[in-house]
C-alpha cells in the first residue's frame, strides 16, 4: 500500500506525480526543483538553488515524520557539472556522517531551466529495517 505525502511546505507537484509517496517504511521524494513554494520562482545561483531543493526535500520529510538522518540515497540532476563543487558544498551542509549514498549528473535539461533538481530515498520509522527474518 502507499500514500502520498503532500505538505504546502514544498511547491506543488506540476504533473501527474506526487511530491513524496510512503510504501512501507520507505518513503520517495520526487524530484525536486528549486521552487520558493511561497513565490513560485527560482533563487539566483547554483548554491541559493541547492539550499531550495534541500529544504523542499526536506518539508517533503518532515511531513512524513522523517528528518534528513533518514535519507539512504540521493540523486541530484545538474544543468552543468562545473557547478559540482557549488552544489556540493551546500549539500554537505544538509546531512552528517554517515552520509546518504548519491548519485549525481549532468542533463541536457531541467523542467523551467533550472540549475539542479533532487530526489531522495528515505528509510521511515513505520516498521523496523531490515524487516524481521530478512537478510540483507
Amino acid at each position: 500500500m502507499k500514500n502520498a505525502i503532500v505538505t504546502n511546505h514544498a511547491p506543488a507537484a506540476i504533473g501527474p506525480y506526487s511530491q513524496g509517496i510512503e510504501a512501507g517504511n520507505l518513503v520517495f521524494v520526487s524530484g525536486q526543483l528549486p521552487i520558493d513554494p511561497a513565490t513560485g520562482s527560482f533563487p539566483e545561483g547554483i548554491e541559493a538553488q541547492t539550499r531550495q531543493s534541500l529544504n523542499n526535500c526536506k518539508a517533503i520529510l518532515e511531513e512524513a515524520g522523517l528528518s534528513m538522518a533518514h535519507v539512504v540515497k540521493t540523486t541530484v540532476f545538474l544543468k552543468d557539472m562545473n557547478d559540482f563543487a557549488a552544489m556540493n558544498d551546500v549539500y554537505a551542509s544538509f546531512f552528517s556522517d554517515p552520509f546518504p549514498a548519491r548519485a549525481a549528473f549532468e542533463v541536457a535539461r531541467l523542467p523551467r531551466d533550472a540549475a539542479v533538481e533532487i530526489e531522495m530515498i528515505a528509510v521511515g520509522n513505520n516498521h523496523p529495517f531490515p524487516p524481521q527474518g530478512v537478510a540483507l
